[in-house]
């Protein structure tokens, strides 16, 4: 353990602030033969809520950073069941074309007004006026059963379908913060992939089939390290140095504002049957909450802007989680904000916050069957889904409010 630990230290602490884990699972590999899609997004803006959009041609909901005036999100999906995420590439760039950046946010808000398929979606990017001022990795999919990434530059863009077995022989695949067209060895992101590639395949290979709550508690709350081959859930690392790591190539960072997986339908299925699970905040304080895109513009209050009690464009689940992730990165002078106090998260008592959490958001879970049951039968009315919203918005301020001091 000394020495898992010593090497933990030595490990350089840069990161970037702009970094995101996903990954995209055909029904060929899930649990209901339901494609899946997961971003763990990691910013510099920590306040997010979700947001009803009405685009060009479909309505959408999307994820925004809270001071967002409109024209931009960073994860949605729309009712025609097409559902679209990016994480940032730092290895794509033309070099003289470099300084264009930061533009996945307005090109994914246009994407979900007007696409139904990929199709639709190359077409746009074949269209749009260039250059974009766009370096990144967008994951999609579609309710035909399309399922992708594309690396997309200023000028040019590559897919991977993830629905071609020589690109993705167990029908999924896992993108960080580096394109694999782009300049090999660089960018970011490598640890990240390798810790979630190693869980994935681990649970493949012992059968499991995947699920949105799966993800969720596999991907976004894990602490396994790659390159440690060492998991702070499962061993007793983090007791011997009192309690305390450093939050250091991790799925969930201190950077990480929101969890979002897209359940999508069969090609037999109503388009507007698409679930969109949101976890708002730091994945293991976040509580995964199902917004459905039959009726997209009911978000649950506790996720939508002006539910807050600090600032008004924030939504409640935000400042909760912000309030307790506080207690967990607690050092703020010189290297402190590198530290969290594990132990607070997760401990031998299950005592630990994210295992609290835990118990509501099986809560809400359970709930959402019923829901879910209407939903597939075509049955699915705006009283039952109030009365769901409310039950989850009750069990959410319960759960958090219980836990801050």
């Amino acid at each position: 353990m000394k020495k898992i630990f010593a090497l933990i230290l030595a490990m350089t602490l840069s990161a970037a602030a702009f970094a995101c884990t996903s990954a995209i699972f055909t029904g060929k590999c899930t649990k209901d033969g339901r494609p899946l899609m997961w971003k763990n997004r990691d910013t510099g803006e920590l306040n997010n809520r979700l947001e009803f959009f009405q685009g060009k041609t479909y309505g959408f909901v999307g994820l925004v950073n809270s001071p967002s005036r409109g024209g931009e999100v960073w994860a949605g999906s729309n009712v025609a069941g097409f559902c679209i995420m990016n994480t940032a590439s730092y290895n794509l760039a033309i070099a003289d074309e470099k300084d264009l950046q930061d533009g996945e946010g307005e090109l994914m808000f246009k994407a979900l007004g007007l696409c139904r398929t990929l199709k639709d979606f190359e077409n746009l990017l074949d269209t749009i006026r260039k250059p974009l001022a766009v370096e990144a990795n967008f994951g999609v999919i579609d309710a035909e059963g399309g399922a992708a990434y594309y690396e997309v530059n200023t000028r040019t863009w590559t897919k991977f379908d993830a629905n071609d077995s020589s690109v993705a022989p167990e029908g999924y695949l896992i993108w960080t913060n580096y394109s694999r067209s782009g300049r090999k060895d660089k960018g970011m992101g490598y640890v990240r992939w390798g810790n979630a590639t190693d869980i994935v395949e681990k649970a493949y290979s012992a059968g499991v089939k995947f699920s949105a709550d799966w993800i969720m508690e596999n991907l976004s709350r894990s602490f396994y390290h790659s390159i440690l081959k060492a998991d702070l859930r499962n061993s007793d690392i983090a007791s011997n140095t009192d309690g305390w790591f450093i939050d250091q190539d991790f799925i969930p960072r201190k950077s990480t504002s929101a969890v979002s997986i897209f359940q999508g339908v069969r090609q037999d299925e109503d388009p507007s049957n698409t679930i969109y699970w949101c976890g708002m905040g730091y994945g293991p304080l976040a509580i995964m909450v199902p917004v459905f895109m039959k009726y997209p513009e009911m978000i649950p209050s506790v996720l939508a802007k002006g539910s807050s009690e600090k600032k008004k464009n924030n939504c409640k689940v935000c400042d909760y989680v912000l309030n307790l992730k506080e207690e967990i990165f607690p050092i703020t002078r010189g290297n402190g904000s590198k530290y969290f106090h594990f132990s607070l998260l997760y401990n031998n008592e299950n005592t630990g916050y994210a295992q609290q959490l835990k118990i509501s958001e099986d809560k809400i879970i359970a709930e959402s069957e019923t829901v879910i049951g209407s939903l597939r039968r075509g049955e699915l009315d705006r009283k039952e889904l109030t009365l769901f919203n409310n039950k989850a918005d009750q069990i959410l301020t319960e759960a958090y409010e219980g836990l801050i001091k």
